[in-house]
């Protein structure tokens, strides 16, 4: 057994004997991806147009198998109808996410330089704020027809692939690196200093993308037709996800640590885990009322 465990290490790169400060190199990815007459297209605007293309594609084939087995939840829902309701929540996600940004995390440099709110290719979003601005268009497209829940719990369903994305957008920005670490796989950032940090953008994609994706859609498979369950799940999955992660970022250096040892982004996050724990245990009484 001894063995097997010594060539795994090996495998990782590192020995029984290695030094406390192996760490990994950042791969220094090129943040443009390519110009078009002088017009720099980078990957962080890339990302998140593939998250949304993405995240409508796997809409419209988990609507296509609902029609197919005949669900009573969505029967009354077109790909077509969400793609447009996507598309503005989208954008109301991009405008909510910088302001938040603006407003919560850094204010003062923004009252310097207000043009630089524009400047969304350089980072700086809020995902609270995003989720805010997202879940103001979809009420507003929604109100009439009351339809509210039936759009959120799809468009829960998918977020985590685009939400997956945008970190990996992060860490090819090199921005919002974790705190410094000697485990084997920690990196030096670019703008981190010369100290191995936890590559914290990439633990986001997978509990906040990947992990948080196949759970909704597993519960997603069962049909259950519970309005607000996948939403519930959505905002209790990212928040728990969030909260533990933020033990290993490092704290945005405007800020630092808002209470004790818990960050800006850990606050924010606990009214989510409420909300949604709240939404999962009432979806059964909202499917009686509906």
């Amino acid at each position: 057994m001894k063995i097997f465990a010594y060539l795994f290490f090996i495998i990782l790169g590192i020995s029984f004997n290695a030094p406390a400060q192996a760490y990994l190199e950042f791969p220094n990815f090129n943040p443009v991806a390519f110009s078009i007459f002088n017009f720099e297209v980078r990957w962080y605007g890339l990302f998140y147009l593939f998250g949304l293309g993405g995240a409508l594609l796997l809409n419209y084939f988990l609507l296509k198998s609902d029609h197919k087995h005949s669900s009573t939840y969505n029967a009354g829902v077109t790909a077509a109808r969400f793609n447009d309701i996507a598309i503005n929540c989208f954008i109301a996600a991009i405008i909510g996410g910088r302001l938040f940004y603006v407003i919560f995390y850094n204010p003062s440099v923004y009252l310097k330089n207000p043009i630089e709110i524009l400047y969304i290719h350089q980072g700086g979003m809020s995902f609270h704020g995003g989720l805010f601005g997202a879940i103001v268009a979809l009420y507003w497209q929604t109100r009439k027809n009351k339809e509210f829940w039936q759009y959120a719990d799809l468009g829960a369903t998918v977020a985590p692939l685009a939400l997956g994305l945008g970190r990996c957008a992060n860490f090819i920005n090199g921005e919002l690196w974790g705190r410094e670490t000697d485990v084997p796989w920690g990196m030096i950032f670019p703008t981190g200093g010369d100290i191995p940090r936890h590559p914290s953008q990439l633990y986001e994609a997978l509990l906040e993308g990947l992990v948080l994706l196949v759970i909704l859609l597993l519960v997603r498979k069962r049909r259950l037709n519970l309005p607000s369950l996948l939403s519930g799940l959505f905002l209790l999955g990212y928040g728990i996800a969030r909260f533990i992660v933020e033990f290993f970022r490092e704290p945005d250096s405007q800020l630092g640590y808002i209470l004790g040892p818990f960050t800006q982004g850990q606050l924010l996050t606990l009214p989510m885990i409420i909300i949604g724990l709240y939404l999962v245990l009432t979806c059964k009484k909202r499917a009686k009322t509906k």
